[in-house]
């Protein structure tokens, strides 16, 4: 919830998901469709494989994402499915588009994702590989789940592409920059340590 207020912060989160599976990444791009233009929220690419992502953020935990919303990425999966893109070096249609959510879905909206072939990611479907798992198999817990950092701390590291916990371990550097030294970087540090293994 706290990777609010607006949607952004969650779809850096996402394709920090697809960068952990070997990815690259752009966030928040506009493409053409057959009809329009579209606004895609992760552009995520490999030798082998091209993908859209949707990254819906509600922020609060009872809203779902509904079958209207799982309409309208079909409707776009639609106008982009026979564009040929150019994202690494390679001239190719999307392989596949995703709509991912921080909260649940709707029993129409899975009902209809899974007919028309959307793969759907939510906090608790599909029963394995959902983002609850996804975030506790890799270590990807975000930041806003750390009591040693203030609001504005985690909103500047946010700012910064720092989103999750093993980041600030990888780079530590980086906690100096948003004014947590000496002492203060030793408990963001062990903290987020201990995040990551308690979850192992």
């Amino acid at each position: 919830m706290d990777l609010g207020p607006d949607g952004f912060p969650f779809e850096r989160f996402v394709a920090r998901i697809f960068r952990l599976w070997g990815y690259e990444t752009l966030t928040d791009q506009t493409v053409m469709g057959t009809c329009i233009p579209h606004e895609i929220d992760v552009i995520a690419w490999k030798k082998d494989k091209l993908v859209f992502v949707e990254a819906k953020y509600h922020n609060e935990f009872n809203m779902k994402s509904d079958s209207k919303v799982a309409l309208y990425i079909q409707a776009r999966r639609e106008d982009v499915s026979s564009i040929m893109y150019d994202y690494g070096g390679i001239k190719r249609k999307i392989d596949e588009f995703w709509l991912i959510t921080n909260t649940k879905f709707s029993d129409q909206a899975i009902k209809y994702g899974e007919c028309e072939g959307l793969k759907l990611v939510g906090w608790n479907y599909p029963a394995k590989g959902n983002l609850h798992d996804i975030i506790e198999q890799n270590g990807l817990h975000p930041i806003t789940t750390m009591s040693s950092l203030s609001r504005d701390q985690k909103r500047d590291l946010i700012g910064r592409g720092i989103m999750v916990c093993i980041d600030i371990i990888g780079n530590p550097a980086v906690l100096d920059q948003v004014g947590v030294r000496g002492d203060a970087k030793e408990r963001v540090l062990t903290e987020a340590q201990m995040i990551i293994e308690q979850a192992k």
